[in-house]
């Protein structure tokens, strides 16, 4: 390695350099490519050129060829050109590889550039050429492609991703010897690849590595630490069954850096929902990110084809099967997914195949009261030329009633169509039971806002801004199917009066696609993720609602006149990835009563806000009214207008009776207010402690064993302490995008409060564990991370961490125990950070090492003969071996002048420094005997080879001692 800089003169050096080459002789020679053609043999140590080659076409890369005496080219034409110092006034070979052959006999048409080349000899073998790029001009939709030539056979892969760059690997390090290459690896955008050389085909090897999480864009991310630490290697296990073939049979052939897991060593697991239906499981522990796990929820349907007239109606036409939340029960294996096509699948995990049919239901949530157009003057808005013509708004709600009444009336029609044959189903997570909303009337059904499961009472539960749906997943029946508004009974806060049914019914749209209309400042004030409009859409999980009142843009228009008739509005499931949210902005916001809600002036009254959206459930033992004296199951419901409203679960006695005797569902009527959309809830004990919802234990449903078939269910429940007094027993956590409140149950006393923020909105609030401890973790639309303590709600932490200027940050955001959080904060790259002191100490411990040392391999032995006559022979430093570093001179601290002033006293004050000029001098000893040692051994080299000369000689002097001269 070259410890000096070279400065290249910019008079003697023909313009910029493109590529470098070392001399494999190692002679202190450099082989500098320019960009106009020019290739130039820089001696390292005259500090000037041997040699200068010329080339009519720009020069991309350089490459030596074997022992150096041959160099290789690429050039901006997709040309090869070799090249031999002995003659270098023109190349004695050039290709284009992927160039047509004219009949004529002309130079073959030209290609686009070869970025790279690498020329790699083999010694039992032709030659390795491998380049990028070169491909022909003819097939403009080329995939970037590396090429691979050995000898008359020519290879072209082409990849997903543009090539950063590529490195072969070959068996020594050595350039003067056979490489005998036997990988490629090639580092592509959003991608790292290594191809097997040594086998025809040139198959790729099986990454360990996670490279691209981005495969299909990510659209949701959960986050779990502490969980079961069975989980991570039970969900490796069947995803090891699950991998691609035609991978490579080898290793992979990178190794290097180590792992350090420090004393965080609790498991970890990442999940991601992504575009295409695809949930992947992640193992995070420590610092390591590793794929478990893939999941295909997309397997659960049918296959739309085009012109098969099924009997459902598709309101999404990109991205179908998206991912939209996710819940997963680590203790039970219970997981459930909601789709952007208004589905949800409930997944069982067993380790066994089986083949079945999947079940399905179909929920009819519907609004009841409907809503009529505000009254407004009609305004045409502007457009950029005056030959774009648009109706009025009247005549655009006709035009969508048409769209809707053509032909038949679409309702009770899924999205999507389940499949009704027999399905094999792989170990794994296996489909329960798949829940559909349906058609209404014409209108489509709103996508899910909330999501939660319970394996311990069998239930799912699921809303979007219509109502409430609640589900036996167990007995596969539908418990309850319920507007918003009927869940409050005579107990609604809300004066809503029943209006006049609209003529015309409008279309709307949840995650829509984006325009480009503008939107006024006062409406993107303070936004919520409850009442946000990216260009006038509504993007937001928690508020899929359908302002019928709110009048379209012109884009919108002109958009919906392109749909045609009978087409549906158009919907497409953004991408976490690629979403943006308006944020809000920072001025100052009146004060509201208990009972509004902090809402945009788009929303500026109850009676404009035609729909509550659920945006929040949670099922917990818990306490449902105020004169109960005993826990029961119940389930509590967040609104988008800050309600929390408790249902009764009346579950039956045994589990016995549970397959057989039905779950009674019956709001309680009690009824608690926040300000701002409900975004979570939890449960305390009255010592403080968080108190889990009651679960499943679980058991594999597809068991060959008899045993475990016949094993009864296994519940852990929450049963109070017996030292527990008459009186309040537990506390409820609910916290809002505004603010927190924690109530003492059953009495529903208000015991806390705090308003987190005024001008700004919480995107994540959750309630985790953090050092034995509890605490409530917010991530604020300005960025803010806050903690505070529970139950008494005492700011702990406010840090200004991260400005959410896209939508992607405000839907991947999570917490989770331990004081971790995490967030996409790229569309390939997930982020995670901590709140807690104690990771942050252990955070070096856990930092890994990424490189390992690793011994050079010694060079081959050569022959005495082969260095006498075949090349060059081994060399000695005559400096190193005679001169005064390694042997001559001794140390100048052996022998030491120290004037004093005489007698003992004198003596004694220097014996400090003699000891310390002796220790000097005992360790100048070590060196010069170990150097001593490397000269014996050289010198012992040098008297083996001489040994071997003198018997080569005398063994040639007898063969030749008796023949004449004629003989030879």
């Amino acid at each position: 390695m070259w410890n000096k800089a070279i400065e290249l003169s910019t008079k003697t050096h023909p313009g910029p350099v493109v590529h470098l080459s070392d001399s494999p002789r190692d002679e202190g020679k450099l082989l500098i490519g320019y960009e106009n053609g020019t290739v130039v043999l820089w001696d390292l140590r005259s500090k000037r050129a041997d040699l200068r080659v010329y080339y009519d076409e720009a020069i991309h890369s350089v490459d030596w060829h074997h022992e150096g005496k041959q160099f290789m080219c690429s050039h901006s034409d997709g040309s090869l050109t070799l090249w031999n110092l002995k003659s270098p006034s023109r190349p004695f070979q050039i290709t284009i590889p992927h160039g047509k052959i004219q009949r004529d006999g002309k130079k073959p048409e030209s290609c686009k550039p070869i970025l790279k080349v690498e020329y790699k000899t083999c010694k039992s073998s032709e030659p390795f050429i491998i380049f990028s790029g070169g491909l022909s001009y003819d097939k403009a939709c080329r995939r970037p492609s590396l090429t691979i030539m050995h000898g008359k056979a020519i290879t072209v892969l082409e990849m997903d991703h543009p090539i950063v760059d590529f490195l072969t690997l070959c068996e020594t390090p050595y350039p003067n010897e056979f490489q005998e290459p036997y990988a490629v690896v090639v580092l592509l955008e959003k991608d790292l690849i290594v191809v097997d050389l040594t086998q025809s085909n040139f198959p790729i090897f099986e990454n360990p590595y996670p490279i691209d999480i981005h495969e299909s864009p990510v659209t949701c991310t959960e986050y779990f630490a502490d969980c079961p630490p069975d989980l991570i290697p039970v969900l490796y296990s069947v995803g090891a069954k699950h991998k691609k073939q035609g991978y490579s049979n080898k290793e992979w052939p990178i190794s290097g850096g180590a792992w350090n897991l420090g004393t965080q060593t609790y498991p970890e697991i990442i999940i991601t929902g992504h575009a295409d239906g695809s949930i992947k499981f992640w193992d995070a522990s420590a610092i390591t990110l590793q794929m478990l796990y893939k999941l295909k929820t997309s397997k659960v349907f049918e296959k739309q084809k085009l012109g098969e007239g099924k009997p459902t109606a598709e309101i999404v036409e990109e991205d179908p099967f998206a991912i939209q939340m996710m819940y997963w029960c680590p203790e039970s294996r219970i997981f459930c997914v909601a789709g952007v096509s208004a589905y949800v699948v409930v997944y069982r995990f067993s380790k066994h195949e089986v083949n079945t049919e999947i079940v399905s239901l179909e929920v009819r949530l519907q609004y009841d009261i409907e809503d009529i157009i505000t009254p407004e003057p009609e305004i045409i808005p502007p457009f950029p030329d005056g030959s774009s013509q648009l109706p009025s708004l009247k005549s655009l709600s006709g035009s969508t009633n048409t769209v809707a009444c053509e032909g038949m009336m679409k309702d009770s029609i899924p999205c999507l169509s389940v499949k009704t044959r027999p399905v094999r189903m792989p170990p794994g997570y296996q489909p329960e039971l798949v829940i559909q909303l349906v058609w209404v009337d014409g209108e489509p059904p709103q996508q899910i806002t909330s999501l939660a499961v319970n394996s311990a009472y069998g239930l799912v539960a699921f809303g979007n801004c219509n109502g409430l749906a609640v589900v036996d997943f167990m007995q596969k029946t539908v418990l309850l199917s319920m507007g918003t508004i009927d869940l409050y009974g005579s107990s609604d806060p809300y004066q809503r009066q029943p209006r006049s049914p609209r003529k015309n019914k409008q279309f709307t749209t949840g995650l829509t696609e984006l325009t480009d209309s503008p939107v006024s400042l006062e409406l993107e004030r303070c936004k919520s993720p409850t009442s946000d409009h990216v260009n006038g859409h509504c993007t937001s999980p928690t508020s899929q609602t359908c302002s019928s009142g709110k009048r379209l843009s012109s884009t919108d228009v002109t958009k919906s006149n392109r749909r045609g008739p009978g087409r549906p509005p158009f919907r497409k499931a953004q991408s976490a990835a690629c979403m943006e949210i308006s944020l809000p902005v920072t001025t100052e916001e009146n004060r509201e009563n208990t009972f509004s809600r902090s809402r945009s002036s788009s929303v500026s009254s109850i009676d404009k806000e035609s729909k509550e959206a659920i945006t929040a459930l949670y099922f917990m033992e818990t306490f449902s009214r105020k004169n109960d004296s005993a826990v029961s199951p119940c389930l509590w419901v967040g609104t988008g207008l800050g309600m929390v409203l408790i249902i009764s679960l009346n579950l039956p006695a045994t589990e016995e009776l549970r397959q057989t005797e039905p779950v009674m569902v019956s709001p309680s009527g009690t009824v608690l207010t926040l300000k701002g959309a409900v975004l979570t809830f939890s449960c305390l004990d009255c010592m403080g402690a968080l108190i889990h919802s009651p679960y499943e234990v679980w058991r594999d449903p597809n068991s060959i064993d008899d045993s475990e078939k016949t094993r009864k269910r296994k519940l852990v429940m929450y049963s109070p302490s017996s030292s527990q007094d008459m009186g309040d027993h537990q506390f409820a956590v609910i916290c809002s995008e505004k603010q927190a409140k924690v109530f003492s149950l059953p009495s529903q006393t208000c015991l806390y409060v705090h308003n987190i923020t005024e001008t700004s909105f919480l995107l994540r609030a959750d309630v985790v564990t953090l050092c034995n401890s509890i605490c409530l973790a917010c991530f604020c639309a300005n960025g803010h991370i806050m903690t505070m303590s529970l139950p008494s709600l005492r700011p702990m932490l406010d840090v200004n961490y991260l400005p959410v200027t896209d939508m992607r940050i405000a839907r991947t955001f999570c917490f989770t125990n331990e004081g971790q959080a995490l967030y996409l904060s790229s569309p390939t790259e997930i982020q995670r950070l901590t709140y807690s002191q104690e990771m942050c100490d252990n955070l070096q411990d856990m930092l890994g090492d990424l490189f390992t040392a690793v011994e050079t391999p010694e060079a081959q032995n050569r022959g005495f003969l082969k260095g006498l006559f075949g090349g060059s022979g081994q060399t000695f430093d005559r400096e190193e071996l005679f001169g005064e570093a390694s042997a001559g001179k001794a140390s100048r601290s052996l022998a030491q002048h120290i004037p004093g002033s005489g007698g003992i006293e004198g003596m004694k004050g220097a014996a400090g420094g003699v000891i310390g000029d002796l220790a000097r001098a005992r360790l100048a000893l070590d060196e010069r005997g170990q150097r001593l040692g490397e000269l014996d051994e050289k010198t012992a080299t040098m008297m083996a080879s001489a040994e071997a000369f003198s018997k080569h000689a005398h063994e040639l002097m007898l063969k030749y001692k008796d023949k004449k001269w004629y003989q030879f």
